[in-house]
């Protein structure tokens, strides 16, 4: 790995060396940004070995079309938009996104103030991975990958309207979730300090 390291000190580097197909490239290119892209099929698809499945066929995706990078903007932005896109072709072939598009309204104010407590990253994300598919994915699409309402119904055959709709359902759901997490927190630290009482 050190000898391939040295080969590439930058991403233009990297970047030619993927668009002539040379071997060591792709697998330090995969080394370097398996885990990361992982993250995000896992994110959209929830089971782990349907989200490897898909990130390595994403990543032939992305090795076949080296030549449409034309070195305007992010590389690793380039190559996430296109593993999302693989995530989202597969959940497109099993229909989820249609059927959860139609889902019912949540029955609360939303209010956006959960987003600035202490929540560590590891917990919101599991939270986000349990939300309905539909949900999840405009929220993942919106919210963390920074797609338009106008690109993300583009991408799911939907109208602006249900893309935002979606999306302030999704947020509420996690508020709602959120507030569940923190009561149960409550009562298992209130658990404990009456057990340390008693000792």
């Amino acid at each position: 790995m050190v000898k391939i390291l040295q080969l590439f000190t930058n991403e233009g580097q990297i970047v030619i060396a993927l668009q002539k197909g040379d071997p060591k490239a792709q697998r330090y290119f995969y080394d370097k940004y398996a885990t990361r892209m992982l993250a995000v099929c896992v994110r959209y698809l929830t089971d782990q070995m349907e989200a490897e499945d898909v990130m390595i066929e994403g990543f032939m995706k992305v090795f076949e079309r080296m030549d449409q990078f034309k070195g305007e903007g992010s590389f690793e932005g380039w190559v996430r938009r296109l593993i999302t896109n693989e995530a989202l072709m597969r959940l497109r072939s099993r229909r989820h996104i249609e059927v959860d598009i139609e889902a019912p309204e949540v029955q609360y104010q939303t209010n956006f103030d959960w987003a600035d407590t202490s929540l560590e990253t590891d917990d919101l994300l599991l939270l986000i991975g349990k939300l309905p598919t539909g949900y999840r994915t405009i929220f993942n699409l919106y919210a963390i990958e920074g797609y338009s309402h106008a690109e993300i119904a583009e991408q799911l055959g939907i109208s602006e309207s249900t893309s935002k709709s979606q999306l302030h359902r999704a947020r509420g759901l996690l508020q709602q979730m959120l507030k569940e997490m923190e009561s149960l927190n409550r009562t298992t630290e209130a658990m404990e300090n009456i057990k340390k009482q008693k000792i």
